[in-house]
């Protein structure tokens, strides 16, 4: 048996449907993992307090955030990067942040680790009212 090298044509075309495949799957992935700080370094305007009903939490996936609304005007935040895999959180069910990479799941209001893989609890980040608007983050 004799060893040939591929041809330019089958080479290219095994890189075409590599990389195909590769952006099917991460089209279908049900987490994504976004680059940068877990946590914002500068501030960030989420939009209205009303958008964040009492008793429950929202995610803020393009931010990278969750809020929490405790008590009427009382707000809490959180990184929604799962602290396991560095997923964005996928979803709040029954009360639970729940990561769709690897069922991570998070306490919105505590942001404690209900069940793994993750071991550490979501990051606290800064949040408050300013102009009528839900901001996170550093004050500037």
């Amino acid at each position: 048996m004799s060893c040939q090298p591929a041809s330019r044509r089958t080479v290219l075309r095994g890189a075409a449907l590599a990389g195909a495949a590769g952006v099917g799957v991460a089209a279908c992935s049900p987490g994504e993992k976004r680059p940068g700080p877990a946590t914002p370094t500068a501030p960030v305007e989420l939009g209205a307090p009303e958008e964040v009903p009492v008793g429950e939490a929202k995610l803020y996936r393009n931010d990278r955030l969750m809020v929490m609304q405790p008590a009427q005007g009382q707000f809490k935040a959180f990184s929604a990067v799962c602290t396991h895999g560095g997923c964005i959180l996928s979803k709040i069910v029954d009360g639970e942040a729940r990561c769709g990479c690897h069922g991570s799941r998070f306490d919105p209001a505590t942001g404690k680790v209900i069940d793994g893989p993750a071991n550490a609890p979501l990051p606290s980040v800064p949040v408050r009212v300013e102009g009528g608007k839900l901001v996170a983050g550093p004050k500037a």
